[in-house]
């Protein structure tokens, strides 16, 4: 299935679904898949952060790629993470994503070597240059300590096969230097990571969001792309206080830096939509915690049908 130019809409970063021996639950990706497609989302993304890539041996990598495809079965576009240290096994991610009928592919920067922006560029350059696919540039500094420079992607946006960037820093500023640097770009697609600054980057002149939240809820998200696309700005604004509100207590555990991943999951695990399971080094909340969470789970699902019941 080929893309739209720019991508536009609420593309879930879907998580992986695993079972205990942390093998691909097959039945609750399924599941995910058929209720994140009736919430209506423009795409899903597989193998981002939200999917526990770097957690994951390339066997199970592999077979998340190629049955999601065959689940979708191209009724949204499937967007296929294929970042990794090694240069060749993102190639080899990026063939079995052609093979199994993606729309495009997503890499971050590479970790663990130190790089300036002339290798970032000659690497992406490369990169696409190898690949079948239509390439996505993935800002994470947050994981990756390197940040994509908005002059880079600007130099980036005008390779043919490299058509979009994913801004997961989190900080609004630079995501209006990416669309100040890229206004020459119209083509070019252009989405925020963090839900809490949906509206915000939306109303900057975003093309969307690649949100964890619509895993969970995605009417909720797509509600707000939606609204935005409508021009009913207070309808945009209620939504994202009942976003603020749910990331508030689903995602935020001072205890743990991976709370976003553990409550997400958990949560998800409530609604029968996977098991829970975390791949190491990640570990999923004890039950004492799950039930805590449970609480503050019940009060933002009742916020959220209180919002669809009045539609």
């Amino acid at each position: 299935m080929t893309i739209n130019h720019p991508l536009r809409g609420i593309i879930p970063p879907l998580i992986t679904p695993l079972n205990s021996d942390l093998s691909l639950d097959k039945e609750n990706l399924k599941k995910l898949l058929n209720h994140v497609i009736s919430g209506g989302v423009h795409g899903v993304f597989i193998l981002g952060t939200t999917g526990e890539f770097a957690s994951l041996r390339r066997e199970t990598k592999v077979e998340l790629i190629e049955e999601t495809t065959k689940l979708v079965a191209g009724r949204i576009p499937v967007l296929v993470g294929i970042t990794d240290c090694a240069f060749e096994e993102s190639l080899t991610l990026s063939r079995v994503a052609k093979k199994s009928g993606a729309a495009a592919v997503v890499a971050t920067t590479p970790f663990y070597m130190n790089i300036g922006q002339e290798e970032l560029v000659n690497y992406y350059e490369k990169l696409a240059d190898s690949i079948d696919l239509p390439l996505f540039l993935y800002n994470m500094p947050g994981n990756t300590h390197k940040h994509i420079d908005p002059s880079t992607a600007a130099r980036l946006a005008k390779h043919p096969n490299i058509v979009g960037l994913k801004d997961s820093s989190g900080d609004p500023y630079a995501f209006q230097a990416y669309l100040e640097a890229l206004k020459s770009f119209p083509e070019f697609s252009i989405l925020v990571g963090p839900e809490e600054i949906l509206a915000d980057t939306l109303a900057m002149g975003g093309n969307g969001g690649v949100t964890g939240g619509a895993n969970l809820f995605p009417k909720l998200y797509v509600a707000l792309f939606e609204a935005y696309e409508k021009g009913e700005t207070d309808r945009v604004q209620e939504l994202q206080e009942v976003i603020l509100y749910l990331s508030e207590r689903l995602y935020q555990n001072e205890n743990y830096s991976s709370s976003y991943l553990k409550g997400l999951k958990a949560a998800m695990s409530f609604e029968g939509l996977c098991q829970g399971n975390l791949a190491l080094p990640l570990y999923p909340y004890s039950e004492e915690e799950k039930t805590q969470l449970l609480e503050k789970y019940r009060l933002v699902k009742e916020m959220i049908e209180r919002i669809e019941n009045r539609e």
